[in-house]
């Protein structure tokens, strides 16, 4: 008898393995090294592989296709309501194993080393730029013990560092003054990091037309389309639009029971750094909205009779609604209010 399913729990070294037939019946349970999980694999017949979306689950996923596997990939809340009393790592296994062959189980699409590779960009960016943050608060918040403030925001620490640079010395000590100079170093350092990062993320937005179709969205730039285009593999996973926007957490926590259902805040689920840009590039849609009215009708509209912040949210799941919609029929964005006109 062989293997039809099996259920791999991922780690760093030692690996479960929980193998069932068609019928059912558990014919391998045991534990794996790193350097035996290929050659186990390579001896099974082609089989249905399930594997919680966990660190180096893209990796593993790749190695065991190329063996003839079929490989799923599922979000580890989902799995873990297949799990039974208890908790290691041979129980993960076995729930994995479960819950892979479920009718309604919801699957990660496997990431390729390309579209790792930019995802990485995209978090060595985002780690880059709260480092820079960090600094800049650190700066503002040292000068101001000393009494030298100057303006909020990124764009002004060069005000700021000048005005610490001309403030007499009996005001600022020279202590504080190598203070200073060490903070700024980093700063700068940190500037030209984050811009030859930015290079490598345009430069891969230039070869991906599915990027280049997303900026032509309003409020969605080259970082935001290469973050879309990089994290979503595959948008026919979305059945619709509101899926994808449900996906990104960018819609209300559904509560109901007894035949009455109410609508609370975001669920803010999915990933975090997709939906901080999006709502970023929403916010500067409300900011244009205010300004010209008569350009996007539609959130001044909203602005009149919600708040700014809640339609700055709802403009965010517009925008998702929008990317779905280019994503899954391959073309670029069209302004029905300027075909209108």
């Amino acid at each position: 008898m062989q293997p039809t399913t099996i259920g791999l729990d991922l780690a760093k070294h030692v690996f479960l393995v929980h193998a069932v037939a068609a019928d059912g019946k558990v014919l391998v349970r045991r534990k794996l090294r790193r350097s035996e999980v290929r050659e186990f694999f390579a001896k099974q017949p082609p089989c249905l592989v399930g594997m919680e979306a966990c660190a180096s689950a893209h990796f593993w996923a790749r190695e065991l296709q190329q063996l003839g596997h079929t490989v799923r990939l599922m979000p580890a809340t989902y799995v873990k309501a297949y799990a039974k009393r208890g908790k290691s790592d041979a129980i993960d296994a076995e729930a994995i194993c479960e819950a892979v062959t479920r009718p309604t189980m919801r699957f990660v699409p496997t990431k390729s080393i390309d579209q790792q590779a930019i995802v990485m960009l995209h978090r060595t960016r985002d780690l880059l730029v709260r480092q820079r943050t960090m600094l800049a608060n650190a700066l503002r918040g040292h000068l101001a013990e000393f009494g030298v403030v100057g303006a909020k925001g990124f764009w002004r620490l060069e005000e700021l560092v000048a005005m610490a640079r001309t403030t007499p010395a009996s005001q600022l000590p020279e202590m504080a003054r190598e203070c200073i100079e060490l903070i700024v170093v980093q700063l700068e350092a940190l500037a030209e990091r984050v811009s030859a990062v930015e290079r490598s993320i345009q430069g891969w937005h230039r070869r991906n037309e599915a990027s280049r179709r997303l900026e032509t969205i309003p409020g969605i730039g080259v970082i935001t389309a290469t973050a879309i285009a990089a994290f979503v593999t595959d948008i026919g996973v979305f059945q619709s639009a509101r899926q994808f926007a449900a996906w990104l957490g960018l819609t209300p926590k559904l509560s109901g029971t007894g035949g009455k259902v109410q609508l609370g805040r975001i669920s803010k689920a999915g990933d975090r750094n997709l939906r901080r840009l999006l709502v970023l590039g929403a916010t500067s849609l409300v900011h244009r909205a205010r300004i010209e009215p008569a350009r996007l009708p539609w959130i001044a509209a909203l602005l009149d009779r919600r708040p700014a912040r809640v339609v700055t949210v709802a403009v965010a799941n517009k925008l998702a609604r929008i990317a779905w919609a280019v994503l899954s029929r391959a073309e670029g964005y069209r302004n029905n209010v300027a075909a209108a006109a």
